[in-house]
């Protein structure tokens, strides 16, 4: 109907009028004139809105009408509000809407209303008479100039507020960084713009179609500023969280925090895309429908990839290790080099660099070296069998002094253990904590304390044990008497054992 008005065709606009009231041979007259009335009246109406109407076929099911009625506009009639409606008819097999009887009747009054009075009127005729999508020239000029207005309006109004929240912003710049305040001002000028062109758009009389047009932008542009202000607040909130991390914590987050962000900002502007469409009519539950379908597609065909990525977001997350952290993985020891979306780099001790999938890292038993705060320090000494039990006592108490008065050893109540007594040695357990995190510090203090325990040993004469074996080696059997007459009445010596003692390796 409106494009046909738009178009001069009132002949055609009036198919749309349900004229069975109005005699037969007065409709072709009476039809294009009430058509051009009726058009002039929403265009005039600027509480009309065409994406208030339904985009259903079978209309509006919850508006409180009928199901075949649906209210089109709302006029001002002698100090009341009356409705005109649109129903929906049969027509040669198929649904159409129609301007109800009762409404075409009510046309020629609103048009006669006296609360009526046209703004063109007053203005120049060439402003009035040269019209671009129905709306004449001085309405696009005003629009323009209230555009232009508001929008210098609107920034300065932002600066003002920018300079009252900028002495705040100096004093937490730990929390919130003044240039992101920044980029956070321009979404919210944008929407206070909008707001506020809304508001103008209600004195200036536009076409519906052109006002149709107008709103589909601002709503188009209102969602891109919403849009963007929550993307630059999720700007804002990933620099607070990378600014608490350490540092081996940031070199972790490097590649997921922006991973993270960009999703999110992904899903803010899906989000508004699709609320754009459902805002203009369109049927987003097709849209939806489709992209489930072909985002199921490829998460088939990228299964093995989305495994990884998710594999590294849990390894990220969960944290079992960091970046330069030495661990121990699947029987293998190494430094952690860097953890990627896809796969975990770590350097052996050999200095190769082994490359593990997220996806089998992830499920695998990790022993972080790098996250004890302290280090078990706990060797065992095996004394010789001939050490006395007064000598024992003394190494004991000698050795405890020695771990108390160091200041990186921590003892508990029993330090020294004398644990057990084997068929070569005594053994002397030691049960004490270095304070220290670093292994190579734990490396300089170990080898302090085992040389303190070896000079304590020797000054109280306190030997080790060294495991030993014995061969024994025989010419022929010594407890057998030789044969023959010299062998009466004597038996030669046994041969004398040999012994073979050799040293082993001594027990960690």
């Amino acid at each position: 109907f409106l494009q046909a008005a738009r178009s001069d065709n009132f002949e055609l606009a009036a198919q749309y009028l349900d004229l069975h009231r109005i005699p037969a041979s007065q409709r072709a007259t009476q039809g294009p004139r009430l058509a051009r009335e009726l058009a002039d009246l929403l265009n005039n109406n600027t509480q009309f809105e065409v994406l208030k109407l339904s985009n259903d076929p079978s209309g509006n099911q919850t508006d409180g009408l009928p199901p075949v009625v649906d209210k089109l506009a709302s006029f001002d009639l002698d100090g009341n509000t009356v409705s005109l409606q649109i129903q929906r008819v049969a027509s040669e097999g198929m649904n159409i809407w129609l301007v109800t009887a009762e409404s075409v009747g009510l046309i020629p009054q609103l048009v006669n209303s006296p609360s009526k009075l046209p703004l063109e009127k007053k203005l120049p005729a060439p402003l009035v008479q040269f019209k671009l999508i129905g709306t004449p020239l001085y309405v696009w000029l005003a629009l323009l100039l209230a555009a232009l207005i508001l929008s210098a309006v609107s920034r300065l109004l932002m600066k003002l507020v920018l300079t009252g929240l900028r002495p705040m912003v100096h004093r937490f710049s730990n929390l919130f960084h003044e240039h992101r305040l920044e980029a956070i001002a321009e979404p919210i000028r944008l929407l206070i713009t909008i707001l506020m062109f809304r508001a103008c758009m209600e004195f200036v009389p536009t076409s519906a179609l052109f006002r149709d047009l107008l709103l589909k932008l601002m709503t188009l542009l209102f969602a891109f500023a919403v849009a963007s202000l929550l993307m630059r607040i999720a700007d804002a909130i990933s620099d607070r969280i990378i600014s608490r991390l350490s540092t081996s914590e940031r070199v972790l987050s490097s590649s997921a925090i922006p991973l993270l962000v960009r999703f999110v900002k992904i899903c803010f502007f899906c989000f508004a895309a699709l609320f754009v469409l459902s805002e203009w009519g369109y049927n987003t539950n097709t849209i939806l429908a489709g992209v489930g379908v072909g985002g199921l597609a490829v998460a088939l065909a990228a299964q093995k990839t989305i495994e990884n990525l998710f594999g590294g977001i849990s390894v990220i997350s969960d944290r079992p290790v960091l970046v330069g952290d030495f661990c121990q993985f699947g029987g293998q020891v190494g430094t952690v080099e860097d953890i990627g979306l896809r796969s975990t780099r770590i350097r052996t001790l050999d200095r190769t660099l082994v490359t593990i999938p997220n996806s089998v890292f992830s499920n695998m038993t990790l022993e972080n070296f790098s996250r004890r705060d302290r280090i078990w320090f706990h060797p065992t000494l095996s004394l010789r069998r001939d050490t006395n039990p007064d000598q024992i006592r003394a190494l004991m108490e000698a050795l405890k002094k020695i771990l108390a008065d160091h200041p990186k050893v921590s003892i508990g109540a029993v330090p020294l253990r004398f644990t057990k007594i084997n068929n070569d040695s005594y053994s002397l357990d030691i049960f004490a904590y270095v304070e220290t995190p670093n292994f190579d510090e734990y490396l300089v203090i170990q080898s302090e304390l085992l040389l303190k325990i070896l000079e304590t040993a020797n000054s109280i004469g306190v030997g080790f044990a060294v495991p030993f074996q014995e061969a024994f080696t025989f010419s022929k059997d010594p407890w057998l008497p030789e044969s023959g007459p010299a062998a009466l009445g004597q038996q030669k010596e046994p041969n004398q054992l040999s012994e073979y003692a050799g040293a082993q390796e001594l027990r960690r």
